[in-house]
């Protein structure tokens, strides 16, 4: 996985709905780099050993028919959001995956559907980018009422710092993305999650360090003991050096 390292991150608003085109852009390409390599083909994928397709600058989760996995499907959401700002979209694009397995998708990478889909994912990456700000905002409220009545004013207030900067504000966004809100269930190895809440709750103090930086330690804590919980077969140590590096390069 590379990562993007920006010169200097355009200025990120506190709250989502106030970023401009420019701040979107700047986000929407540091996103498409994390998880796509900012390539066009890399905003169409279906990752080996997973039973879905990865769609967009976020990679967003498209389920099979009859597919109910342990994650969030995010693609129709995104499907919806863009046709309510005014995008065309395919009518194929409502309802599940039409692609049932790994294969039957890669068998169709060169399809007049699968390039009507990049088309329309490299045409808006602003609007991806505001979906993702959004889905960070929406984030807080989700997640404390799952939190421990003891840490809720951490969470909240760890939130707030990171908000308030634009390392932090991005470092929302992309590890919201990334990992998610941390709440659900079925997230969770050895009953620890990985998500945005145990990052927060694990956010340490630490004098004249920024709140990104101890948010990007915390996240890397964080992911190493997913990787320590996980079952052996999954062997998802080999992703570990990739996921440190993207949770690190939030301090830049």
């Amino acid at each position: 996985m590379r990562i993007l390292f920006l010169p200097a991150l355009l200025l990120i608003a506190a709250t989502a709905s106030a970023l401009s085109p420019r701040e979107l852009d700047s986000i929407g390409r540091r996103v498409w780099q994390n998880e796509c390599g900012g390539t066009r083909e890399g905003l169409t994928s279906w990752n080996t050993g997973e039973a879905f397709a990865s769609l967009g600058i976020g990679h967003f989760i498209w389920y099979p028919r009859g597919m109910n996995g342990p994650f969030d499907e995010s693609f129709p959401a995104l499907v919806k959001f863009l046709a309510s700002n005014g995008v065309q979209t395919p009518g194929w694009l409502e309802g599940d995956c039409p692609w049932n397995t790994r294969a039957e998708f890669l068998a169709a990478a060169k399809s007049e559907r699968m390039n009507e889909l990049r088309d329309l994912l490299a045409n808006n990456i602003q609007l991806q980018a505001r979906f993702l700000a959004w889905r960070m905002e929406a984030s807080l409220p989700k997640m404390l009422p799952s939190a421990p009545a003891a840490q809720r004013g951490k969470i909240k207030a760890n939130y707030e710092k990171l908000a308030a900067t634009q390392r932090g504000t991005f470092a929302l966004i992309d590890y919201v993305n990334f990992k998610g809100e941390g709440t659900k269930e079925t997230e969770r190895y050895k009953g620890e999650g990985w998500g945005l809440l145990q990052v927060l709750a694990g956010m340490g103090e630490s004098k004249g360090a920024s709140p990104a930086a101890l948010f990007a330690r915390s996240a890397e804590e964080v992911l190493t003991r997913r990787v320590h919980n996980a079952p052996a077969e999954r062997h998802e140590e080999r992703w570990l050096p990739g996921w440190k590096n993207r949770v690190r390069a939030y301090m830049q």
